[in-house]
């Protein structure tokens, strides 16, 4: 943590050994600064996670690729946010937003990071009825996107305010 503020990596989909041997060099350079990374699962080797292991630590969620013991789910209470992670296979159709919203309320969270599309999103949902907000947050993927950019996230954590900033990578 630097001073009052936390630094959240967020990565998934890194699909390592069975679409890609190596995770751009960009993605640790980013990664140089923050307190904890968060996998959202589809790691596919051991091998990231002792990689990213090395910089921070690690938080991993099991994606419907992984064969690696890790959770389905995972919730963390950090500063007064409830963060939901998630692989998002569970979420039928692929990424639906009303979907997500429904596990968040089910799980009563502040903010649900997932990966599965290998799109990223940054989206705000207001419910006034329930005088709540909750964050969608998906860092799309380093290696093998579905969007025309590859992508992880950074999450500051500052004086009860939380500000996602998704990282398009310049690979060279």
């Amino acid at each position: 943590m630097v001073g009052d503020k936390l630094i959240i990596g967020v990565i998934s989909d890194t699909h390592m050994g069975d679409r890609v041997d190596k995770i751009p060099k960009e993605v640790y350079k980013q990664f140089s600064d923050v307190d904890i990374i968060i996998h959202c699962g589809d790691l596919t080797s051991k091998s990231i996670l002792d990689e990213l292991n090395d910089m921070a630590e690690v938080i991993a969620v099991k994606g419907n690729m992984d064969h690696l013991e890790l959770p389905r789910e995972k919730v963390l209470n950090i500063e007064n946010f409830k963060i939901g992670i998630i692989h998002g296979d569970i979420i039928y159709p692929r990424g639906d937003l009303l979907k997500k919203k429904y596990y968040s309320l089910e799980k009563d969270l502040d903010v649900l990071i997932s990966g599965h599309t290998h799109i990223p999103l940054i989206k705000e949902i207001k419910i006034p009825e329930l005088n709540k907000k909750i964050l969608l947050l998906n860092p799309g993927s380093p290696t093998v996107p579905r969007f025309p950019l590859k992508t992880i996230m950074k999450i500051e954590i500052k004086n009860n305010m939380i500000k996602p900033n998704l990282i398009p990578l310049q690979i060279k």
